[in-house]
């Protein structure tokens, strides 16, 4: 199963130039890594951990293999859409089926590309997109929750228990509040029904601020109302530059990336930040496999299990995990490898209840 995010914007706000930059990024990478199959609208790319690199030396593995997230480029958004204005209708049925939501806001003022409002105001066009998504979210909730009292009245547990988030997701929505606002209080069964509502406004939320080139290192004073705007949610902001991004994209060797982004002050592409923070907003956790032939993460969401975690490489090893062979990221760094950890004692057998930690170095045993 992968994971991915959504790309939103309004036009001309340089969501395709970065959706583009992704797609190059992604078939320079399929050369070097399985399954990357690039569909129009979708990228899947690389996850940057230098942690990866580390285990591989001290194992000596042969082959190095990141885990990957997809991005899928949503079709533009216009005001109306949740009327079916537009792309509406597939724009909508396009987002219901990402998992993260990563927002491009314009903060970059000139330029020969025509802002769709007129002016620039980053702040402003959040707020027209969310207003969209969250009138589609109320409509479809609206005609869900009358059928959904009926059968509750009638004594049926289940719908009883759905109204139980349905109608504070409506009365947020109608106070123009999206509806992963309710998220923090929710208990994890009515999380779980939250999910099962496919609303998009409950999906979480990366802003990221396009500027200039010149804004390119620090940012600007548009930039810094997306980042007060993305703390005040209680989620977070990355500043990039999409031009940059396509222009570091086609370059061949990483000595010419290094170089071209230092030139302009930047340590590594934008699209380095947004795939961590994205990864990150998805609440996902990386282990690891390592040995002779390759060093390999592998990506499962925070509170697996060790037996999902072991199905996440072949459905065989989650039906008969027996246990797992458990070397913590550091201990493995500071043992110098597998035999010193276990000489260490710091090599742990971990049964089916095992919650998989970031940077556990797994070898699962099983019996099929």
């Amino acid at each position: 199963m992968g994971f991915n995010c959504g790309i939103v914007g309004l036009p001309n706000v340089g969501k395709s130039t970065l959706f583009n930059a992704l797609t190059a990024t992604a078939a320079a990478q399929a050369a070097n890594y399985p399954f990357c199959t690039i569909e129009p609208n979708v990228g899947r790319v690389s996850v940057p951990d230098e942690r990866l690199e580390k285990l591989a030396a001290i194992a000596g593995s042969a082959k190095i293999v990141p885990t990957q997230l997809e991005f899928v480029d949503i079709a533009g958004l216009v005001r109306g859409a949740a009327t079916g204005e537009g792309l509406g209708n597939k724009f909508l049925a396009h987002i219901r089926e990402v998992d993260a939501i990563i927002h491009v806001l314009r903060c970059f003022e000139g330029g020969d590309v025509t802002h769709v409002e007129g002016s620039v105001d980053p702040i402003r066009d959040a707020e027209t997109v969310e207003t969209e998504l969250m009138l589609a979210d109320l409509d479809g909730l609206e005609k869900r929750v009358v059928n959904t009292q009926k059968k509750a009245k009638t004594g049926d547990k289940e719908s009883a228990e759905q109204l139980t988030v349905m109608e504070p997701a409506i009365v947020a929505l109608q106070a123009g509040k999206p509806a992963r606002t309710l998220l923090p209080g929710l208990d994890a069964e009515k999380k779980n029904i939250m999910r099962m509502l496919q609303l998009v406004t409950s999906k979480p939320v990366l802003y990221v601020a396009n500027v200039g080139e010149g804004d390119a290192a620090k940012g600007n004073a548009l930039s810094e109302k997306v980042a007060a705007k993305a703390k005040t949610e209680g989620t977070e902001s990355v500043v990039i530059t999409a031009a940059i991004e396509s222009e570091v994209a086609v370059l061949e060797s990483d000595a010419d990336k290094k170089e071209f982004l230092s030139s302009l002050g930047l340590e590594e592409p934008g699209l380095n930040k947004i795939i961590r923070a994205g990864y990150k907003r998805l609440d996902l956790v990386t282990f690891f496999t390592v040995g002779p032939k390759e060093a390999r993460a592998w990506t499962v969401r925070r509170g697996a299990a060790a037996p999902e975690a072991a199905g996440v490489i072949h459905t065989d090893f989650e039906r008969g995990f027996i246990k797992a062979e458990t070397i913590a990221y550091a201990d493995y760094i500071a043992c110098n490898g597998e035999a010193g950890a276990r000489e260490a004692g710091k090599l742990r057998q971990e049964g089916k209840d095992y919650i998989v930690q970031d940077g556990d170095v797994f070898h699962f045993r099983f019996n099929v």
